[in-house]
């Protein structure tokens, strides 16, 4: 037996754009769920679900964390979202579309002006207090939606295309998270702050010296989140730092890897096995290639693999269940202006943004366009950087303690998200059948 051609990963990229667009029905069906549900004779229901209190840790003490339900879901469960959003970030800093300035300038300035834009379109049209800290609203973008959307439209679009989108999305994560830090966390105290980064620098310290153990990992990243929720910081943001301390070195160089892989093979091959089951041999080569592959991932990869599926069929599905169900009513419905500033801030302010700045960054040629796009297809995606959804809808929970403010921002986001993905799919449709049309009559 000659040991054939291994192939040990994906393409990270393609990889996460798989797993997000099969997630990303999932999250429009429970979308739609949330919204009937809180629309239905059964609306009550849906409140006083979410709002149902539940507390860990010891009462009558400083060791204990009480919060309703839907607040579990965005301070708990969007803590491993943003962990693996970190992940990503990392991956895509060490080997992925940020290694160089090069790849990584278009996608940058794409992501700066969709962040820009956005936040002062929003501040130009709301002229009162009331409502104004609502400003980072309109930044975000939702990947697993947009990317979805995208992939409804099949073979036509470009992988340079998704690439773009993808990256420039994982950007404008990293804007997103430095604003939730920097402007919606709550007053500080600085004692659980120091020592939660007294945990982190520990953690660094035994990925540099390529220790890593899930259970360690487990306790500090629980002691981590319990910490910052305490500091005041939001504590999605130690998800992310938790993420950046992750070892991303393997436990076996690639040659050995080869090597061990042909030698367990070649033992399998010499070895006869029973009619049913595996011989003792067989099955301890068996045992040796999957403790060999296990060693070869980082344990940055092996986690943002593992992760992927949890994230796109179950933490965001069940964020989108939780936050989605807006109860439309004359009431909810009297602010418009905020409801409209949201709406245009989140698809003008994203297409003006990204267009202008990639634009402008391809012209002063500090910035090149990917392989086999052009701008008119770059307008299309920057529709779709508009469909903001479930991060736009987490910065709102942060922004609005008013209920009536919150649930008219949500509507405003609903809009701006359905206008942008609608338009975004229509343009990039009409542009790829073109496109499409200009390459056959060519060959003719």
């Amino acid at each position: 037996m000659n040991l054939v051609d291994l192939k040990i990963a994906k393409n990270p990229i393609e990889s996460f754009i798989n797993s997000s667009t099969s997630g990303s029905y999932i999250l429009l069906l429970f979308t739609v769920i949330a919204l009937v549900w809180a629309n239905s004779p059964w609306q009550e229901s849906y409140h006083t679900f979410w709002n149902e209190t539940f507390a860990i840790g010891f009462s009558n003490t400083d060791f204990i964390i009480e919060k309703p339900l839907y607040l579990w879901v965005n301070d708990g469960l969007m803590t491993i979202f943003f962990f693996y959003v970190g992940l990503e970030i990392k991956r895509e800093i060490l080997d992925g579309e940020l290694t160089t300035m090069r790849k990584a300038s278009m996608p940058i300035f794409a992501a700066l002006g969709g962040i820009v834009v956005p936040i002062a379109i929003f501040l130009l049209l709301h002229d009162q207090d009331r409502g104004a800290s609502g400003w980072g609203i309109p930044m975000a973008t939702d990947i697993a939606f947009s990317l979805g959307i995208l992939n409804l439209l099949g073979k036509r679009v470009p992988l340079g295309l998704k690439i773009f989108l993808t990256t420039f999305a994982i950007i404008d994560d990293i804007g997103a998270i430095l604003v939730i830090a920097t402007f919606y966390s709550h007053e500080m105290h600085l004692s659980y702050l120091f020592v939660a980064l007294g945990i982190l620098t520990f953690l660094a310290f035994l990925a540099y010296k390529k220790f890593h153990s899930k259970y360690l990992l487990l306790i500090s990243g629980i002691a981590v989140w319990v910490l910052f929720l305490k500091s005041g910081i939001h504590p999605t943001i130690a998800g992310v730092l938790l993420a950046l301390v992750i070892p991303s070195s393997r436990n076996i160089e690639l040659d050995n890897f080869f090597e061990e892989i042909r030698k367990s093979l070649n033992l399998f091959k010499k070895t006869k096995a029973k009619r049913i089951v595996l011989s003792d041999e067989q099955q301890d080569a068996v045992d040796k290639i999957n403790l060999i592959t296990d060693r070869v991932q980082t344990p940055m990869q092996q986690l943002e693999n593992g992760l992927s599926g949890w994230v796109a069929i179950v933490i965001m599905p069940i964020f989108a269940l939780a936050n989605a169900g807006i109860t439309i009513s004359l009431d909810s419905l009297s602010t418009t202006e905020l409801i409209s500033q949201i709406a245009i801030a989140m698809v003008l302010g994203k297409v003006i943004g990204i267009t202008l700045f990639s634009y402008l960054a391809y012209k002063l040629k500090v910035a090149v366009l990917p392989t086999g796009i052009n701008f008119k297809q770059i307008l299309g995606v920057s529709f779709l950087g508009g469909v903001g959804f479930t991060m736009s809808l987490f910065i709102a929970e942060l922004a609005f303690r008013s209920n009536d403010l919150l649930t008219t921002s949500k509507i405003g986001i609903l809009l701006g998200s359905m206008v942008a993905g609608i338009a975004g799919y229509l343009i990039l449709r009409f542009q790829l059948k073109k496109n499409e049309e200009e390459k056959a009559s060519r060959n003719v």
